[in-house]
């Protein structure tokens, strides 16, 4: 149990962060290219959903696939809004099982707006390299990062 907590709770120490990355290959600046894309597609995600908008008179109840086709309308924006800029990422692979799982959890399936709303600061704070990371950062920034790496085209 000590092994685990130490996992998703206890600090790094700064240089043993830098060694990570460096085996990783993660560079400073592809990671935030990634977090902007990361960003992109949770804004373009949470300003265009009609759901499960509790304050409506009339509100709105998405079938699966219904959330399923706005995610995918997202995906290809925020992919061709990248290209439009030269970034060029494919439109399949498995960055985009990730993040269609990853927002088809906390987003779609979500019950609580709080959690739904707080993507955005999961982000920020996930790809803050100020921050003290913990192992279990790494990880999610190392998927994430390596997902996004092999589906861009240089």
């Amino acid at each position: 149990m000590e092994n685990f907590f130490n996992y998703i709770a206890k600090p790094m120490e700064p240089d043993d962060v830098d060694i990570w990355f460096k085996v990783n290959n993660i560079i400073p600046e592809k990671m935030d290219l990634y977090y902007d894309f990361s960003f992109s597609l949770y804004y373009l995600i949470l300003d265009t959903y009609l759901g499960d908008d509790k304050n409506s008179e009339t509100q709105i109840i998405l079938s699966e696939e219904d959330n399923l086709k706005h995610f995918e309308w997202c995906w290809s924006k925020t992919v061709e809004n990248f290209q439009k800029e030269g970034i060029v990422f494919n439109k399949r692979g498995d960055h985009y099982d990730y993040f269609s799982l990853f927002f088809g959890d906390i987003f779609y399936d979500q019950k609580e707006s709080r959690i739904k709303n707080s993507i955005g600061e999961f982000f920020n704070d996930l790809f803050d390299r100020k921050k003290p990371f913990t192992k279990s950062d790494l990880d999610m920034i190392s998927s994430i990062y390596k997902s996004l790496d092999k589906n861009m085209s240089v």
